[in-house]
C-alpha cells in the first residue's frame, strides 16, 4: 500500500513537472476562434471602403461627379493593396528605427501559412497572413478618405500620384510610429520591457494610445484633405451657387455600411475574440448613436430642421472619435465622447469652414480631422479607470497600471501634434510633386461638365 502511494505521488509530481516544463517551452500556436474572427473583421473593413465609403461620398457630390468619386475610392483601395504587399507592410510592421521599419518582409518575403503575428495577450497568436490583410484594409481606406476634401475638381492622375507618395511617406511612418512593438511576450520583466520598448515606434514609446486609428487614419487623412483643398482651390461657384448632395439615399446607405463595417475596424483591432472585443463593439455602437443624436439635436436647434445628412455625418463623427478610445473607454465614456464630438464636428463643418474660407467638399477635414483630434485627446479622459475606463495594461506586472490623466493627455497630445505636422508637411510635398507631374486641377470646362463624362466618359445615370 505504501509502495503504491509513493508511486502515485511520484507520478503526480513528475507529471506536473513535465506539464509545467512543456508549458514553458511549448511553441505558441494560433487560436482558431481568433483567426475566424479576424477573417470576418477584415471583410467588414473592406465593406467599409467598397462600397461603404464610395456610396457615402458618391451620394454627397452632384450627380455629374458621382462615378468619378466612386472610381477614386475603388482604385485607391486597389493601388494601396499592391503597395502594401510589395513594401508597405514591411515598412510599417518590421523593426527598423522609431519612424520607419525595414524591408525584411518586402514582397511578403518569409511569410508563410505557418507564420504568426502577436495579439495583445501573451502566448496567443493569429496567422500573419490575416494580420497582413487586416492592416492592408486600413492602409486602403485612409488615402481614400482624403479625396472627400477636394472632390469634383481634381484630376484622376493627380490622385494616383499623390496616393503613392503620401502612402509611402506619410501613412507608413505614422502606422509604424503608433502601432509597431515587439508584442506582449517580449515584456517578461522590467529589463526586457525596456529593451523591447526601445525598438517600438516613436509614438508608442511616448505612450500615445490609438486603438484603431485616430491618429494613423483620421487625423492623418483629415490634415491631408485640408492641405489638398487649400492647394487645389475652391469649386467653381462655391459660395455663390447652390451645391447640394445629389442622393441622400445613397449617402445613407453608405453611412450604414460604414457603421456596420466599423465593428470590424474597431473590434477587429483587438485581434482576439474575447471580452475586450465585446467592450469595443459596445463602445463603437453607443458612441456612434450618441454622436448621431448630438449632431441632429444641435442642427435642429440652430437650423430649425433635422436632416438626413446631419444624421449620417454625426454617425461618422462618432465612429471617428471612438476609434482611438474604443479599447480603453467604458460604455458611459463612449456616450460622452459621442455627444461631444457630434456638437464639435457640426460646428466645424458649418462655422469653422466658412470662417476660414476653405472648400472642404465632403467635410473630410471637418469630420475626420476634427473628430480624430477630439477622439485622440478625449481618450486620455475616457480611459481613466476612475471614470469607467479600463486603464492601460502593464505587461510586466500583468495588471492594470497606475493611471494619471494629465500624463496620458500629454502623451495623446504628442500623437495629435506629430500627426498634424507630419501629414501637413508630407501632404504639401506630395501635392506639389503631383502638380508638377500631371497638374492637380481639371480644366474649367471639364469641371462644369462634370468629371464622370469629362474624365471617364461615362455617367452614373442614364439621361
Amino acid at each position: 500500500m505504501k509502495r503504491l502511494l509513493l508511486s502515485s505521488v511520484l507520478l503526480v509530481l513528475f507529471g506536473f513537472s513535465e506539464f509545467a516544463l512543456a508549458q514553458e517551452v511549448a511553441e505558441p500556436t494560433v487560436n482558431k476562434g481568433d483567426t475566424a474572427w479576424m477573417i470576418v473583421a477584415t471583410i467588414l473593413v473592406i465593406l467599409m471602403v467598397i462600397p461603404g465609403l464610395a456610396l457615402f461620398y458618391g451620394g454627397m457630390v452632384r450627380a455629374k461627379n458621382m462615378l468619378s468619386v466612386m472610381l477614386q475610392v475603388f482604385v485607391i483601395f486597389s493601388l494601396t493593396a499592391i503597395l502594401w504587399a510589395t513594401y508597405g507592410y514591411s515598412v510599417a510592421f518590421t523593426e527598423g528605427n522609431a519612424f520607419f521599419g525595414g524591408f525584411s518582409k518586402a514582397f511578403l518575403s518569409g511569410i508563410t501559412p505557418d507564420s504568426m503575428a502577436a495579439t495583445f495577450s501573451k502566448g496567443i497568436y493569429i496567422p500573419e497572413y490575416i494580420y497582413v490583410a487586416f492592416q492592408l484594409t486600413f492602409s486602403g481606406i485612409t488615402p481614400a478618405l482624403i479625396i472627400g476634401a477636394f472632390a469634383e475638381r481634381v484630376k484622376f492622375s493627380a490622385v494616383l500620384v499623390f496616393t503613392v507618395i503620401w502612402f509611402s511617406f506619410c501613412y507608413l511612418p505614422m502606422a509604424h510610429m503608433v502601432w509597431y512593438w515587439s508584442g506582449p511576450d517580449a515584456y517578461t520583466d522590467a529589463t526586457a520591457a525596456e529593451a523591447a520598448g526601445a525598438t517600438a515606434g516613436f509614438l508608442f514609446q511616448k505612450g500615445a494610445l490609438d486603438f484603431a486609428g485616430g491618429t494613423v487614419v483620421h487625423i492623418n487623412a483629415g490634415i491631408a484633405g485640408l492641405v489638398g483643398c487649400l492647394m487645389i482651390g475652391k469649386r467653381i461657384g462655391y459660395g455663390k451657387e447652390f451645391i447640394a448632395p445629389h442622393s441622400l439615399t445613397m449617402n445613407m446607405i453608405g453611412a450604414s455600411l460604414l457603421w456596420v463595417g466599423w465593428f470590424g475596424f474597431n473590434a477587429g483591432s483587438n485581434l482576439e475574440a474575447n471580452g475586450l472585443a465585446a467592450l469595443v463593439f459596445v463602445n463603437t455602437l453607443l458612441a456612434t448613436a450618441a454622436a448621431t443624436l448630438s449632431w441632429l439635436s444641435v442642427e435642429w436647434m440652430v437650423r430649425g430642421k433635422p436632416s438626413m445628412l446631419g444624421a449620417t455625418s454625426g454617425a461618422v463623427a462618432g465612429l471617428v472619435a471612438i476609434t482611438p478610445a474604443c479599447g480603453w473607454a467604458g460604455p458611459m465614456g463612449s456616450i460622452f465622447l459621442g455627444l461631444v464630438v457630434g456638437a464639435v464636428c457640426f460646428w466645424s463643418v458649418t462655422r469653422l469652414k466658412h470662417i476660414l474660407g476653405y472648400d472642404d467638399s465632403l467635410d473630410a477635414f471637418g469630420v475626420h480631422g476634427i473628430g480624430g483630434i477630439v477622439g485622440a485627446l478625449g481618450t486620455a479622459v475616457v480611459a481613466s479607470p476612475a471614470l469607467g475606463g479600463s486603464g492601460v495594461w502593464d505587461y510586466v506586472s500583468n495588471a492594470v497600471a497606475d493611471y494619471d490623466m494629465v500624463t496620458q493627455f500629454v502623451s495623446q497630445s504628442w500623437g495629435v501634434a506629430i500627426a498634424i505636422i507630419w501629414s501637413g508637411f508630407v501632404s504639401f510635398i506630395a501635392f506639389k510633386i503631383a502638380d508638377m507631374m500631371v497638374g492637380l486641377r481639371v480644366e474649367e470646362a471639364d469641371e462644369r461638365q462634370g468629371l464622370d463624362i469629362s474624365a471617364h466618359g461615362e455617367s452614373a445615370y442614364n439621361q
